[in-house]
């Protein structure tokens, strides 16, 4: 009987070639809608129910949304959201729809929810049809007054539609689109908002109305909205007499208009005024006292989501400055790679979250590559990800393993003052040979690119999110080893790039492979299309995304290479490594500095010797790029860094790193995950030619 019911609905082959007289005379069309790509079909008799000629639909629910208020949409939304969420199969309402000419208009839909075999819906087949007559004269017309007369009063009406609103142009919308404002006979409104002395002009009131010279005008001017700011009192406008003596410069601008009479309220939150309200009327004089108190209520009602949405913003800008600044200003350039990265900050919603990305250059043609999320989006999340990403940073360059750097990390976020934790991916690339080692802590699997454009996710085990893992002892993460070819890219990226509403992660990822196969080869560009796709989908996250290119097979210019081995207490050894530095400037060709590079190697040596337990490796090796370079290495067992001193007159220690300093073209300390490693180079001229 089911698969009758479901047979019945179905539409015919060639719909919707031949539409349904019975149908169209009826003013009803039928649509079908696929949850699955999110395409909506709908025919003609059905675009005419919404007043929309069809090269106006492009196939979207979200076309409709020119004609449909937003509170209407809302209610909407709720109605087919919970027949889905239910398992119902059916669902039925009425809404308002605007029309071209700017009337509402009563209209009906129903539709019938498909399901497949594990019960999800994929597909919505239903009609709409035009309900003004329907519920002027008949039981329907009982049911939505029925819903109207539970809200007690416009302004309550109004105030339930604010509740939504998060930004000031939100509220301006919302107050556009509101029951309120229709139900009070007014055509438009004009807003200000109070800064610094002076009132600016937000919402400019209906087209041709806007009087140069106004975006900004003093609290002592001679218009309206400076008046009652200046008095905290609602200036009432009766008519057009009114209006022109009153304020006659602004009448002077506006009386082309055809307003008859306004309605202007000071916006007062918490015993301060923070702007005006301007509600203006076509064909209407004078107000009843149940009008103007009507009007006092509603600006009341306003001028508190205003100021909500005047801190939210505030306090968004503020999130946004410290999320920019907590991400890296620029990114190294990576010898052997191509790098593009991206932060796309919540289109919906406007919040602020703890989305990151970070490139470590490392010794040894090695670059560490990071994506993470912090959970939550406020300031909170921001500063959270600015400490964890220094500090997963230094971890980093310290030289500890990637798995490692995770442990430390979680037990950093675990130590810290907060409740948050944080997703990550660490991978550690070796451009030299192409291994890649890996760490996840409850993030989303990475992807791969090949040289041919195709996608593959690449599945690595994880391991809790940072600061959970800290809190329930379980710091042992798996690293994992692949191999990144030359041409191959690395995709990392957080959630918000895979995440649909009311779709599945392995969804999400599909589409995202599929996007990545088909977009640009140039890495810049396919990062842009990248968040250009969220942007057209509306994604209502913040989006971080690290794209990394190994280049042609990348390996140092490194022309010779001696080590040896210091112990602590071998002189012996300590005799070797002196002549070895003596043997390689004479064998590759750095005679003139030979005094030079062996005291500055012998001090380096002694050094390691003298202030640290344990003894040396000692490495010489040219370098080969631009200019050549021969490059003395001392490595110890400790991490205490050393440091420059002046030994004063009579000292006799205390010079050695002057020494290197004043000797060689360079010098630094590298920290090693067991250790460090002092250096230094000296520029060496070329062999010649034979």
């Amino acid at each position: 009987m089911a698969d009758r019911a479901a047979g019945a609905l179905s539409l015919p082959d060639d719909w919707p070639a031949h539409a349904d007289v019975s149908l169209t005379l009826n003013r009803m069309g039928c649509f079908d809608w696929d949850l699955t790509t999110g395409l909506m079909h709908m025919d003609d008799p059905g675009l005419d129910v919404f007043d929309l000629h069809p090269d106006e639909y492009d196939g979207h629910p979200a076309s409709l949304t020119a004609r449909v208020p937003a509170d209407e949409a809302v209610r909407l939304d709720s109605v087919v959201a919970q027949a889905l969420k239910r398992g119902s199969n059916h669902y039925g309402a009425y809404f308002r729809i605007r029309c071209r000419d700017g009337t509402l208009r009563w209209t009906h839909t129903q539709g019938h929810v498909r399901r497949d075999e594990n019960g999800r819906p994929v597909r919505i087949i239903g009609i709409v049809r035009d309900a003004t007559q329907e519920l002027a004269d008949s039981s329907a017309r009982v049911e939505v007054d029925e819903e109207r007369r539970r809200q007690t009063s416009v302004v309550e009406t109004t105030t339930a539609a604010l509740a939504h609103a998060r930004t000031v142009q939100d509220v301006i919308e919302l107050l556009k689109n509101s029951h309120g404002l229709e139900h009070l006979g007014a055509t438009s409104l004009v807003m200000g908002l109070l800064e610094s002395g002076r009132i600016r002009l937000v919402a400019e009131g209906p087209e041709g109305s806007f009087v140069p010279g106004t975006r900004y005008t003093r609290v002592d001017d001679q218009y309206p909205m400076s008046e009652v700011v200046r008095t905290l009192a609602p200036r009432f406008i009766e008519s057009k007499e009114d209006f022109a003596e009153s304020y006659p410069r602004l009448w002077q601008a506006i009386g082309d208009l055809d307003i008859s009479a306004a309605a202007y309220l000071p916006l007062i939150a918490q015993a301060r005024p923070i702007g005006a309200l301007g509600l203006l009327y076509r064909d209407k004089t004078g107000f009843t006292p149940e009008e103007r108190n009507l009007l006092v209520a509603l600006g009341s009602s306003i001028a508190q989501s205003l100021q909500r949405a005047v801190l939210y913003e505030q306090e968004h800008d503020l999130a946004e400055g410290l999320q920019q600044a907590m991400l890296p200003r620029r990114i190294p350039e990576v010898p052997g790679a191509q790098i593009a990265v991206r932060y796309r900050a919540a289109r919906l919603g406007q919040d602020i979250g703890g989305d990151w990305y970070d490139i470590i250059a490392l010794p040894g043609g090695r670059v560490g590559a990071v994506i993470g999320d912090v959970q939550g989006h406020d300031t909170h999340a921001a500063a959270v990800m600015g400490q964890l990403r220094i500090v997963l940073r230094a971890y980093a360059a310290e030289g500890h393993t990637p798995a490692t750097v995770m442990a430390r990390s979680s037990v950093f976020l675990h130590e810290l003052d907060t409740d948050r934790f944080a997703t990550c991916t660490y991978a550690e690339v070796d451009l030299s040979t192409g291994v890649v080692q890996m760490v996840r802590a409850g993030h989303v699997d990475p992807l791969i690119r090949n040289q041919d454009g195709s996608c593959r996710r690449l599945p690595v085990p994880g391991g809790l999110p940072l600061g959970l893992s800290a809190e329930f002892g379980r710091l042992e993460y798996t690293v994992s080893t692949v191999e990144l070819d030359p041409g191959q890219t690395l995709l990392l990226y957080t959630d918000g790039l895979v995440e649909q509403p009311g779709a599945d992660l392995d969804d999400g990822m599909q589409l995202l492979a599929a996007l990545v196969h088909s977009g640009p080869r140039d890495l810049q560009l396919l990062a842009d299309r990248l968040c250009e796709v969220v942007d057209e989908r509306g994604g209502d996250d913040d989006v971080a995304l690290l794209l990394l290119r190994r280049k042609r097979a990348y390996a140092p210019q490194v022309f010779g290479r001696l080590q040896q081995h210091v112990g602590q207490n071998d002189p012996e050894a300590l005799r070797s490594s002196r002549h070895m530095v003596r043997a390689a400037v004479r064998a590759w060709g750095a005679h003139e500095r030979a005094d030079e590079v062996e005291l500055a190697a012998d001090e380096l040596i002694t050094n390691a010797l003298l202030h640290t337990d344990g003894g040396a490796v000692v490495t010489v090796r040219v370098l080969s790029g631009i200019e050549r370079r021969m490059r003395v290495e001392v490595e110890d067992r400790s991490s205490a860094l050393p440091r420059r001193r002046d030994a004063g007159e009579s000292g006799v220690s205390g010079r050695g790193l002057m020494l290197v300093d004043r000797l060689s073209e360079s010098w630094g300390v590298e920290s090693r995950g067991s250790g460090k490693c002092v250096w230094c180079e000296f520029l060496i001229p070329d062999r010649p030619r034979i």
